[in-house]
């Protein structure tokens, strides 16, 4: 069965301040899916640096992402899958790392505002905006 993957931006919305959002996110994780470890870090970093949260309440963020979403890890075949990725599509290699993860899991879905919306990776990954896709 095809399974979504979830990019770290959206997930940050589950503590916005924009309901609409955060309703929005909460709906994309509570059907499921999987985030890579990279996921993660960017989600860690964001909540320390951006949101100034403790580290207590990072863990438990990210405790309660991990028991949500199945979590991959990163590996060299990531790397190299996502160097490709980049130099095809013009991805930063970032969302590049984000965007070979979903691949290499199987997933058909990645749900990222960060990236362009209905653009499809390798025939058979769509990048889809939760949130231009709620209306």
């Amino acid at each position: 069965m095809p399974v979504s993957f979830v990019d770290s931006n959206v997930l940050l919305y589950l503590t916005s301040g924009d309901a609409a959002k955060a309703n929005r996110a909460e709906s994309v994780v509570a059907a499921g899916g999987a985030i890579s470890v990279q996921v993660l870090n960017e989600v860690a970093n964001v909540a320390r640096r951006k949101m100034h949260m403790q580290w207590a309440e990072v863990r438990a963020m990210l405790a309660l992402l991990r028991g949500l979403l199945d979590v991959h890890p990163l590996t060299v075949e990531t790397h190299d899958a996502a160097l490709a990725i980049a130099e095809r599509y013009g991805l930063s290699t970032y969302d590049a790392m984000i965007v070979a993860s979903a691949l290499l899991c199987g997933c058909d879905t990645l749900w990222s505002e960060d990236m362009q919306n209905g653009l499809i990776i390798e025939g058979r990954l769509r990048i889809v905006d939760p949130f231009v896709a709620a209306g």
